[in-house]
């Protein structure tokens, strides 16, 4: 039998030289942050070469895609960032309000 490990999401992806780093964490069940939120804890780490992560990134990618045409996860299109040129003190409660809109429930933490 094989070890098998649950993961809550990746907290930092490093890249040095020719190896990728990948850290893979779980919600704590007993500490919290600041906004009462189960904190995020280092679990494992996966190493990979450049060529390995990228090959690896395509499986994912088609694995997405995959759930995407079974209708298990939903993409929104991506939102296109508030137009700054336009920003004058009248428009600031505009450029607040999209900044603060409430994210999708299937994105990443990862991903800000």
């Amino acid at each position: 039998m094989h070890a098998e490990i649950y993961t809550d999401g990746i907290d930092e992806i490093t890249v040095g030289g020719a190896i990728v780093r990948v850290d893979i964490v779980s919600l704590s069940p007993t500490e919290r942050d600041a906004n009462n939120a189960p904190k995020k804890v280092f679990r494992q780490r996966l190493i990979f070469s450049i060529e390995a992560f990228a090959n690896s990134v395509e499986v994912m990618q088609n694995a997405l895609q995959g759930l995407v045409d079974a209708g298990v996860v939903k993409r929104n299109n991506p939102r296109s960032p508030p137009d700054l040129s336009m920003s004058s003190p009248g428009n600031a409660d505009m450029t607040a309000s999209v900044s603060n809109a409430p994210r999708n429930p299937n994105a990443s933490s990862n991903f800000r």
